[in-house]
């Protein structure tokens, strides 16, 4: 009965220890990893994010930056890290594309990650660069039949948003265009702001500022609506590529064992700024559509992004290893 009851005494000392441990929570710097290189949209939201995160939690919010294997490098390093609450993963809709585009992943999406919640979506902009002749998306699939296989485009990666839009865009138009893959949105945007490639399906916040300034030319974004942040660009639906839409999305994912209380203490915080008006702010003008969901919401969310994207994936031919 002793031996009993010593044993229930650590079990409860332990448990009101774990407790006061994530009562305190976080008692050091958090790690956010993005899974591209500084300049793109992913990482341009985090800064931001990151920054008032970590404001909020009385801790620094450190952005890792982590490109490369098509976001895959970034999502394995956080799949593995420990579950403390003190890794954090900004997921990307690459994420979703890749459990079908690669035949084998050192993680899993769904088993190894805990979602927080779905901070923001935004469209893809298809540009070009002003070298080439077309105004309009019908100019762009004119001049594509013309030549196939003459223009190129650049993506952020294999299996990103912008390498997935540009291939349902081709699929539905009955053209064909050379994919120059980068390691992530801000070298794909150097690459078309400079003319070294003709066509992109960048992220509105990696190109809006090269659009107004007419760096390169805005055709029309991917979404099923206009952005508010564009208001002038058309769909590429309306554009003439009836039922075309397409659109990247960024969400906060913890190791899948990280504490419950964490998750929610992370969870709460994230609404919160969102909803701050400097945060709205700066991130309506760089083309983000702030959302702030539940974590059951997210991790429903990913699921069907999942089986979307598989369909695109397996209708598209495309495949990385």
């Amino acid at each position: 009965m002793k031996h009993r009851s010593r044993i229930l005494f650590v079990l409860a000392a332990a448990l009101s220890a774990s407790v006061q441990t994530y009562a305190q929570y976080p008692a050091k710097a958090v790690r956010l990893v993005v899974p591209f290189p500084p300049g793109g949209g992913t990482d341009t939201l985090a800064r931001v994010y990151g920054q008032k995160l970590g404001e909020a939690l009385g801790q620094q919010v450190v952005i890792d930056n982590r490109p490369g294997g098509g976001t895959n490098i970034g999502a394995e390093i956080a799949a593995k890290a420990p579950p403390d609450g003190y890794t954090a993963l900004m997921g990307n809709i690459a994420h979703a594309i890749n459990v079908t585009l690669y035949s084998k992943l050192s993680y899993d999406l769904v088993r190894d990650f805990a979602p927080v919640t779905l901070l923001a979506s935004t469209p893809n902009i298809l540009v070009v660069h002003p070298s080439i002749p077309v105004r309009s998306v019908k100019e762009l699939i004119v001049l594509a039949k013309a030549k196939p296989g003459e223009l190129d485009y650049a993506s952020s990666g294999s299996g990103s948003s912008a390498h997935l839009a540009a291939e349902l865009f081709s699929s539905m138009a009955g053209i064909k265009m050379t994919h120059i893959p980068y390691k992530g949105g801000g070298p794909a945007v150097i690459a078309l702001a400079g003319g070294q490639v003709s066509v992109g399906f960048a992220t509105t916040p990696s190109v809006i500022g090269h659009v107004k300034a007419g760096k390169l030319r805005g055709l029309a974004v991917t979404t099923a609506q206009r952005s508010p942040s564009t208001p002038d660009l058309p769909t590429i639906s309306e554009s003439g590529l009836a039922g075309y839409e397409a659109g990247t999305w960024y969400g906060l994912l913890v190791p899948a064992a990280a504490p419950k209380e964490v998750v929610t203490r992370l969870h709460g915080e994230s609404v919160k700024l969102l909803k701050q008006s400097d945060v709205k702010d700066r991130l309506d003008a760089a083309g983000f559509e702030l959302i702030g969901n539940t974590p059951e919401q997210f991790a429903t969310f990913i699921r069907s992004e999942i089986e979307k994207w598989a369909r695109v994936v397996k209708a598209s031919g495309a495949r990385a290893e």
